[in-house]
C-alpha cells in the first residue's frame, strides 16, 4: 500500500469516526432522556440538549482533523488550503457557538467567567 492510499484511508477512518461520533451522541442523548422520566421534562430537556452538543463538539473536532489530513498530505495549493481554511473557521465558530451555549461562556474562559492564566503569577 502506498502512503497516498494510507493516508486517504486514515481521511476516510477519520471522517467516519467523526460522523460514529455525532450519529452516537444523538442515540445517547436519546436513550439517557428516555430514562431520566423521573425527572420533570425541562430538566431531561436540557440533559438531551447538552448530550447531543457535547458530541457535536468532539464530533466536529474529529471531522476537523480528518480535513485537514486530507489537505496538508495531498499536495496543498492555494485552493485547497483556503477551502481548508474556511471550513476550519466555520467548524471553529460553531464549536465556540456550542460550547458558550452548554456552558455559558467562552472556551477560553474560567469556570466563572475567569480567563484562563497559564502563569499562575498573571492572576495577581
Amino acid at each position: 500500500m502506498s502512503l497516498h492510499e494510507w493516508v486517504e484511508r486514515a481521511g476516510d477512518a477519520t471522517e467516519i469516526a467523526g460522523v460514529v461520533l455525532v450519529v452516537g451522541g444523538l442515540v445517547t442523548a436519546g436513550a439517557r432522556a428516555a430514562m431520566l422520566r423521573a425527572d420533570s421534562g425541562l430538566s431531561r430537556y436540557r440533559r438531551s440538549r447538552q448530550d447531543l452538543g457535547r458530541a457535536i463538539l468532539l464530533g466536529l473536532e474529529v471531522l476537523v482533523a480528518a480535513d485537514i489530513i486530507r489537505t496538508v498530505a495531498f499536495a496543498p495549493s492555494m485552493s485547497t488550503v483556503g477551502v481548508l481554511a474556511i471550513i476550519v473557521a466555520i467548524r471553529t465558530f460553531l464549536s465556540w457557538s456550542l460550547t458558550l451555549e452548554l456552558e455559558g461562556r467562552w472556551p477560553w474562559q474560567g469556570e466563572r467567567g475567569e480567563l484562563h492564566h497559564t502563569n499562575p503569577r498573571d492572576r495577581a
